[in-house]
């Protein structure tokens, strides 16, 4: 596909692709992990120990990223990788149903299912990403990565509501039903949305050469990507921030419970505001992002640094709700918490688009997988350190609010690490890159002095 061709409709079309696929995953990493602690009576270490398992198994995007890359089509690896995820869920579901009966073979079944949707959130999410960046105009990117975004949170929150209200009330054949209905619409779902996106399509000759792209091994495709120093220092960047993004993921309702004593359903409707915020973020982000980039100099980067240090001031007035107690303001802080972090996100996508399109070869998949597996690898890490820590502090401190205190504190220094290497993406090291070239050049990460 030509650089650039995607036109509006083509950019909402793929984002139906992000709404299936996070319709899949909010079913088997939310819903499933309740039902295997509540209804199986499952140590909760394990539906953890699962969620983590799938995120370490998407540490293989490089490859499904450098197999998109060697054909002329990237859309059969999407179709592909989202009939993975959604066997995967069927699988999950059953696994997770087993469990009461026959622990043993549930368990083993979940490996197999959780290794089908991290495989396949890998191969579908990476083939998808690297398709809009290399078919999205440059100028149209930031709006694209808000768009794309937006609509899988909008596919999560769906799901999440609809899934609750039809297990009212719970049953094994409720479960079966709906995880087959969610992962049978979200594959039918996507074949829709890429169907033809690629046809009609005349390759960029400049990025894959006349004919074809080169064939060329992975290992060979890795190392062009990693020797670019733009790439390497943005991988940095990508697994500090999504480590300090996701470190808050499993102790944001546990603070509100144990601190501000809230009930489940309270702590719920927390969690629904922060991810209002987040959406409120993205949107802002889509409308403006482009605009004041063009107009003010002020292009994804300074978006994402801004992005980074706001997430920072919100995690530490959650601190400082720790000490408080119930007379702080906590949802006005959970809702600036979760829009800045939407700033963020959003921002850092459109400036992986950037730089996975910049590149004059055909290595987009590669740039995409490497980032994706930094992401999955800091998303494995951050929620179970976030958790564990808070298990460790309590234990040491017996007290709940200094706890929270000291593990808010560690996410916004961290956040803070990622505003500073945000700060650098667009500083050249020595000698500029062709890729760095064409950043700095455009509207995106350029601009501003690094």
């Amino acid at each position: 596909m030509r650089s650039g061709s995607l036109t509006w409709i083509g950019v909402v079309r793929l984002g139906l692709v992000q709404s299936a696929l996070g319709a899949i995953v909010a079913l088997t990493t939310s819903t499933l992990n309740r039902v295997m602690v509540v209804e199986a009576a499952m140590p909760a270490v394990l539906p953890a120990a699962l969620v983590a398992w799938h995120y370490l198994v998407q540490l293989s995007r490089p490859r499904w990223g450098h197999g998109s890359d060697l054909g002329r089509r990237r859309t059969p690896w999407i179709i592909g990788g989202m009939g993975a995820l959604a066997l995967g869920a069927i699988l999950a579901t059953d696994a997770t149903l087993m469990m009461s009966s026959a622990p043993v073979g549930g368990i083993l079944l979940g490996i197999v299912a959780y290794s089908l949707i991290g495989g396949g959130a890998g191969a579908s999410g990476t083939s998808l990403l690297a398709l809009l960046a290399t078919s999205v105009a440059p100028q149209r990117r930031p709006a694209s990565a808000a768009i794309t975004w937006i609509m899988m949170i909008v596919g999560i929150v769906v799901s999440a509501g609809m899934t609750g209200a039809l297990l009212q009330p719970f049953s094994a054949q409720r479960l079966a039903f709906i995880a087959s209905s969610v992962a049978g619409v979200a594959f039918l779902l996507t074949l829709v949305a890429v169907w033809g996106v690629e046809d009609g399509q005349q390759p960029d000759t400049e990025a894959a050469g006349p004919v074809a792209p080169p064939k060329r091994a992975f290992r060979a495709a890795a190392a062009e990507v990693w020797a670019d120093p733009t790439a390497r220092r943005f991988t940095l960047f990508v697994f500090v921030s999504m480590l300090a993004y996701s470190a808050q993921e499993l102790i944001l309702e546990p603070f509100a419970g144990l601190v501000f004593r809230l009930s489940p359903g309270q702590s719920a409707q927390l969690s629904s505001l922060q991810h209002g915020g987040v959406l409120l973020g993205m949107i802002l982000f889509g409308i403006f992002g482009e605009r004041l980039g063009d107009r003010q100099a002020m292009g994804v980067r300074s978006w994402t640094l801004a992005g980074c240090i706001g997430s920072a001031v919100a995690a530490i007035g959650m601190a400082a709700a720790s000490l408080v107690g119930p007379a702080w303001p906590l949802a006005p802080t959970v809702f600036v918490l979760g829009f800045f972090n939407g700033v963020f996100a959003v921002s850092a996508i459109g400036a992986m688009m950037s730089l996975a399109g910049a590149g004059k070869t055909a290595s987009a998949g590669v740039r995409m997988g490497v980032w994706g597996a930094a992401q999955a690898c800091a998303f494995a890490l951050g929620g179970f350190l976030g958790a564990m820590g808070v298990d460790v502090t309590r234990g040491l401190l017996h007290q709940a609010g200094p706890a929270f205190l000291i593990v808010f504190c560690a996410e916004a220094a961290v956040f803070l690490g990622a505003g500073w290497l945000a700060s650098q993406l667009g500083t050249p090291a020595a000698r500029p890159t062709a890729a760095e070239a064409d950043l700095e050049a455009s509207p995106l990460l350029g601009s501003m002095p690094g």
